[in-house]
């Protein structure tokens, strides 16, 4: 097993890395086994302490977890508690739809930039600008899966979304959280085939 401990705006200690990385092993190797590759960032700001965890399975599958706190052994309390919720929920999911056996895995991987967009809450009466202000950019993987990994690997992590290339038809899809707690799933190529079916029935009639 091996797992990175960094720290941002402080120095991760070697106490702090060696409670954090034992007690990500003890909860993984329960679960998954030693198999496992990962990442734990250590973050302060003004409130506090922020650990976030992020641990690759065999499957391809990225498990992440934060935990926040006012020292930083109680906020990697809170993310371990929260990644052991996770792969246990991950493991409950395998024995009761594939008897136990890892079965989805990811497919090749396409990379897409991913901008972060300033909004300016200010009214100008000039012209909009052709090309928003961008702030941030990052290579965002995208890799072919089916759909039930899709929704698997975004419960997975604390993102909002995911961006996938869908199994079935290489068409790329979208799975989000709502609001109501379940997750969406967009898929224009299902859109597209009922209108031209549709089309289609048209045609004949």
């Amino acid at each position: 097993m091996t797992i990175q401990v960094t720290g941002k705006n402080v120095d991760a200690g070697d106490a702090y890395k060696s409670y954090a990385v034992d007690k990500i092993s003890t909860v993984l190797e329960k679960y998954i086994g030693p198999e496992i590759s990962g990442h734990v960032r250590l973050e302060k700001d003004k409130t506090g302490f922020r650990t976030n965890c992020s641990i690759r399975l065999r499957t391809g599958l990225l498990v992440e977890a934060h935990g926040d706190g006012g020292d930083a052994y109680s906020s990697a309390d809170a993310a371990i508690d929260r990644l052991e919720k996770r792969v246990r929920r991950y493991k409950r999911r395998l024995k009761n739809h594939h008897n136990g056996r890892d079965h989805d895995t990811f497919g090749d991987e396409s990379f897409a930039r991913d901008y972060t967009v300033q909004v300016s809450e200010d009214e100008d009466n000039g012209p909009t600008p052709e090309h928003p202000m961008i702030i941030a950019e990052a290579e965002r993987g995208i890799r072919a899966l089916t759909v039930s990994a899709a929704v698997m690997q975004l419960d997975l992590s604390e993102n909002q979304f995911l961006v996938f290339r869908n199994a079935a038809h290489g068409g790329l899809n979208v799975v989000y959280r709502r609001h109501d707690g379940n997750i969406g799933w967009i898929d224009p190529a299902e859109e597209v085939a009922d209108k031209r079916a549709n089309a289609g029935e048209l045609q004949t009639s």
